[in-house]
């Protein structure tokens, strides 16, 4: 472990995001347009693309950082069968998952039944493949569905909250099974997927687009919610926002999607790219639980 990660170990994780969630959601608007201008100029945050175009036009630091853009501007890529990322960023690994092993970084792995803190859940989902994308303070962190279907499965996993920037994932064991973290298991027209998003330090919250506000929650134990109905989310559609910002992994069953060739550890993503394709054939919209 690095002095940093050491550093972050004795750091009282969760009052610092709640302080800092305070901030970013502060309206007084000298102290809010200060922070918006010094952010966009600090991490030279792009806001061509969204809605609202100019750092003032945000009533808070959080409304910036979880700024909508405007219609058109991540167009899908291919077709039904084609997987997009969900996010804007970057993808830092991806690959087979060896047995019940994923990849964290250079000689560091985690377990899918760490993860996801299910050993049932993650029976199917031994032998498939993952995707690991890490969102920069300066990306859009809103997250959108990779495939259509359905949410049968939320859990809240209670945790640390770690910094996720690349330094930390290389430094920290289990870092992302140790983290709080929002898990989803969606089914999907053609087969079943993860998507887990990870808090991380200074991160206010994570929200889904059906539930609102899920961390942190008010008391740190892990939650389970199941759903039955039937409404498909589309490809694209919005899965929830971090109010500040971590890293999603999507996770599939072995046999049923083929990554894409070109993927490379490290590249830049944004939403609506091909990121693999379904392999399988289409069942109905949604699957039983």
């Amino acid at each position: 472990m690095n002095l940093w990660a050491h550093a972050q170990a004795a750091l009282p994780h969760h009052a610092i995001s709640r302080l800092v969630g305070r901030l970013a959601r502060c309206q007084w608007r000298p102290f809010a347009k200060r922070l918006n201008r010094w952010f966009a100029h600090a991490y030279r945050l792009d806001l061509s693309d969204a809605q609202r175009t100019r750092a003032d036009d945000y009533t808070s630091f959080n409304d910036m950082f979880t700024r909508r853009l405007r219609e058109g501007a991540r167009p899908m890529h291919g077709d039904e069968r084609t997987i997009v990322s969900p996010v804007d960023g970057t993808l830092s690994e991806f690959g087979p998952i060896d047995d019940e092993c994923l990849l964290q970084a250079k000689g560091r792995a985690y377990t899918l039944t760490a993860l996801l803190a299910d050993e049932r859940g993650a029976d199917e989902f031994r032998g498939g493949s993952f995707a690991t994308i890490y969102l920069a303070p300066y990306d859009y962190h809103r997250i959108h569905m990779p495939s259509a279907g359905s949410v049968r499965h939320m859990a809240l996993v209670p945790g640390r909250l770690f910094s996720v920037n690349l330094a930390t994932a290389a430094a920290v064991d289990g870092l992302f099974a140790r983290n709080e973290r929002v898990v989803t298991t969606i089914d999907g027209r053609f087969g079943r997927f993860a998507l887990v998003a990870v808090g991380a330090l200074n991160v206010g919250s994570i929200a889904t687009d059906w539930h609102g506000v899920v961390t942190p929650p008010a008391a740190r134990k892990k939650a389970l919610w199941r759903y039955d109905d039937t409404q498909v989310r589309e490809r694209g559609a919005p899965w929830g926002h971090f109010n500040l910002g971590s890293t999603v992994i999507l996770i599939w069953p072995a046999a049923s999607m083929a990554l894409a060739p070109d993927l490379q550890s490290g590249q830049t993503l944004r939403v609506g790219q091909t990121i693999g394709q379904w392999n399988g054939p289409a069942t109905a919209a949604t699957l039983s639980p």
